[in-house]
């Protein structure tokens, strides 16, 4: 359950930044740059002047103490002077400097190019708010842009350009949109698990007929999807048709080299290992394609033997245990570019598929793990890295490897007719035991950008 609290932990940092502080009336402190670093001088230095304390300019003799100016005033750019609004409150502060402003709002110091502000503006002529489309042609902001004037108010960020373009910014916006912001947002809300983790989770399956009729059917089910990785749709008919009636009410079935909508049995039809009575290691499908297929979709229609339970492990929730073990090996398998590569030569089935790119794939400005490519049946020859990062990316793997094989990581469940299955590829691994007698499967792949955006449209974080 640690695991459980630290996202919920996680999930409120991330929401605790937008915090809103009281409503504040504007005055200016103005104070030239000191010699100080940031943190122990600029802001520090302000701070005693807001508590009535002497505050010294630097530089030329003759220049005495400052006091706080009344009122709302615009300051020239050219100043490069720091800002700061009224004393009961230190919510926002601002400074230029030479080719960019920084911002200290809602517990967070930003820092924004000159250009940048400029490109981003909202303003009617920049922005189509309707379309929800740039406006602006970037190429002809003068990259040695500089504002010409400042304003902060309660709320906004005034910005006025040589040419009198005048340009407006929420102040929350900028938190939420700035570097420093997305550094302590969380892309994708996530609730790591290991096998009691998710038991004790008792997370519901949802009814077909839920699902396919109601928005707050769909939406339970998105929301476990979302937050675990894997999600069941029970009550569903078991046939082909019906499966992808349910998957089609949250995207477009990905067609690939398996077709649309496919069955599967043990019959050696194609060739992969997955078309036979053997057991399956546990994988990620589809790693040889450039962007490996987002959601998979399985549904049992019938299985007259034994065995055959179905694997799943939370790869997200063992590449944290790396990352805590030994960050070093984390970062080398989500730096080190692998391919994989699927060659099938099987009746009319011609096929022969390369992807490339690192088992762990994660986001670069705030380090959140977003993809795991991982199938040792069709990893490629090594042949991306030179020889003395090889052995380093083995043991980096062989860690990785033994963390996904733990016991307590693995979820067996049995598929049966009726109940359907919705995997996240790009995070949870599946596998197979062996079975005996007929077994047959049918199923899909996702685009997952259409369910993500089925997710976002109901209100949901994706």
């Amino acid at each position: 359950m640690r695991q459980a609290r630290c996202s919920v932990q996680c999930l409120h940092r991330n929401l605790s930044c937008f915090d809103r502080g009281a409503e504040l009336e504007i005055e200016d402190l103005t104070l030239v740059k000191v010699s100080l670093p940031l943190h122990e001088g600029m802001w520090c230095r302000r701070l005693a002047c807001l508590l009535g304390l002497p505050c010294w300019r630097s530089g030329r003799a003759g220049h005495g103490s400052l006091g706080l100016p009344r009122g709302t005033r615009t300051v020239p750019a050219a100043a490069a002077r720091c800002h700061h609004t009224a004393p009961e409150s230190l919510s926002c502060a601002w400074q230029l400097h030479g080719d960019h402003l920084e911002l200290r709002y809602a517990n967070t110091l930003m820092r924004f190019d000159f250009v940048w502000l400029r490109d981003h503006c909202r303003s009617a002529s920049c922005y189509n708010a309707k379309t929800n489309q740039r406006s602006l042609d970037t190429a002809s902001v003068d990259l040695g842009i500089k504002p010409k004037a400042v304003r902060v108010d309660e709320t906004t960020l005034f910005l006025t350009w040589p040419d009198g373009h005048v340009t407006r910014y929420g102040l929350e916006w900028l938190v939420k949109n700035s570097y420093e912001g997305q550094k302590q947002r969380v892309m994708h809300p996530r609730i790591l698990w290991n096998a009691e983790i998710y038991r004790q989770a008792q997370v519901p399956s949802v009814d077909c007929r839920s699902f396919l009729e109601t928005d707050e059917g769909l939406k339970e089910f998105l929301q476990n999807f979302l937050l675990y990785g894997i999600a069941f749709v029970e009550n569903v008919t078991p046939t082909k048709e019906d499966t992808q009636i349910l998957a089609e009410r949250i995207s477009l079935i990905r067609e690939t080299i398996y077709g649309r909508m496919w069955y599967f049995t043990s019959d050696f039809s194609r060739g992969d290992t997955a078309y036979t009575k053997l057991a399956l290691d546990r994988h990620t499908d589809t790693t040889y394609f450039q962007e490996p297929c987002g959601i998979q979709v399985f549904h049992c229609l019938k299985h007259e033997g034994t065995g055959g339970r179905t694997l799943l492990v939370d790869g997200f929730y063992a590449a944290e245990q790396v990352l805590r073990q030994a960050p070093d090996q984390f970062e080398l398998l989500s730096k080190v570019p692998l391919k994989h590569e699927y060659v099938e030569n099987v009746g009319d089935c011609h096929n022969h598929m390369i992807g490339v790119g690192p088992v762990l794939n994660v986001y670069p400005w705030n380090n959140e793990l977003y993809l795991i490519r991982y199938n040792n049946y069709d990893r490629a020859v090594i042949n991306t890295v030179p020889y003395d990062v090889v052995h380093r990316w083995y043991t980096a793997h062989r860690t990785l490897t033994a963390e996904l094989r733990r016991p307590e990581n693995e979820l067996w469940v049995k598929l049966k007719p009726g109940k359907a299955l919705f995997i996240d590829n790009w995070r949870v691994l599946h596998g197979r035991e062996a079975f005996t007698g007929y077994r047959q499967l049918c199923g899909c792949y996702l685009t997952r950008d259409d369910v993500l955006n089925t997710a976002r449209l109901l209100g949901l974080q994706a």
